[in-house]
């Protein structure tokens, strides 16, 4: 297990991303993902207002973890994040944004609290002010635990964190940003906050829209709503080669590329927990794997090179 930053929240070192279920993962299939995750050891879910309205009109997620809670009964047991600030209608973090879409979150969950809450989107429209100060009165009323910002540059996300100091309120403990071997554009001034500020990253597409699973190849039809922007990775130069690294360690520790894809990144300074989702119960194990998967200095370099 790991902690986030200075909390109590400790979580398994593999969250369970959830924007398939009601989509591309009906009830069921949702159901058992979840049930397969738990009995591994796992317990950090994360969900969001807008998955997957976009595909299915409303937030089938939010309903489908709640209503997986309250039939087996586990929500003290789970560590439940989700966002705000992208669900049409509820865009933004103006105060009345959160404590409308804070009240919709809860009910659709089925729980008093929220263990972590994400502002979904830098908004600078709003003062980081007032964005804060909402965030910090749910706080201070028990309705959610800790504050995380998702999709943050690094200027802004110090700036949020220098306004609630000077403000006192209640700071971000965790930031959730693109990253992973073909995206890394996390290592510089974001990562350095990160480090600087004593939060934990929790990185979103670990393994690429599936490109780092190593089921795209040139000629291969993938069928996936994901595989046209997965897809395009194979027209980089560096696509290719970092699925050839993949490949290499892969086969020499007789594992999935997927699971290599994770270990990297549970491997990078600040990640506490990459995020990965699944449509069935048979793509988690891979991704499980990746938990007790601990590469060496020389399989490091490898991904390291081929992925700059």
């Amino acid at each position: 297990m790991r902690t986030i930053s200075t909390t109590a929240l400790s979580v398994f070192p593999l969250c369970l991303g959830t924007n398939t279920f009601g989509w591309t993962a009906d009830r069921e299939a949702s159901f058992a993902i979840l049930d397969a995750y738990v009995e591994a050891g796992g317990n950090f879910i994360d969900t969001a207002d807008v998955y997957p309205s976009w595909a299915t009109g409303e937030p089938t997620s939010e309903i489908i973890i709640g209503e997986w809670m309250a039939e087996r009964g586990n929500r003290d047991s789970i560590v439940l994040a989700t966002k705000v600030g992208m669900l049409a209608g509820f865009q933004g973090l103006s105060p009345a944004t959160i404590r409308a879409a804070v009240e919709n979150s809860l009910r659709r969950l089925r729980t008093d609290r929220i263990d972590l809450y994400w502002a979904h989107i830098d908004d600078q429209d709003t003062p980081l002010a007032d964005t804060l100060a909402a965030f910090d009165a749910l706080v201070r009323e028990g309705k959610v635990r800790h504050l995380g910002a998702s999709n943050h540059e690094g200027p802004r996300l110090a700036e949020a964190l220098r306004v609630a100091d000077d403000e006192g309120l209640t700071r971000y403990v965790a930031l959730q940003q693109h990253y992973n071997l073909v995206e890394r554009g996390y290592e510089g001034d974001l990562r350095e906050v990160v480090a600087r500020e004593g939060l934990s990253s929790t990185p979103w597409a670990g393994l690429a829209r599936g490109f780092l699973t190593g089921k795209y190849a040139p000629g291969v039809v993938v069928d996936s709503p994901r595989a046209g922007k997965a897809g395009e990775y194979l027209t980089t130069e560096r696509g290719p080669r970092v699925l050839e690294a993949l490949a290499t360690v892969a086969s020499g520790r007789g594992v999935e590329q997927a699971s290599v894809a994770l270990a990297w990144l549970l491997a990078q300074p600040t990640v506490a927990a990459p995020l990965a989702g699944a449509r069935e119960v048979a793509q988690l194990k891979p991704l499980l794997d990746a938990v007790h998967l601990r590469l060496g200095a020389e399989e490091l370099t490898l991904l390291d090179e081929a992925s700059r």
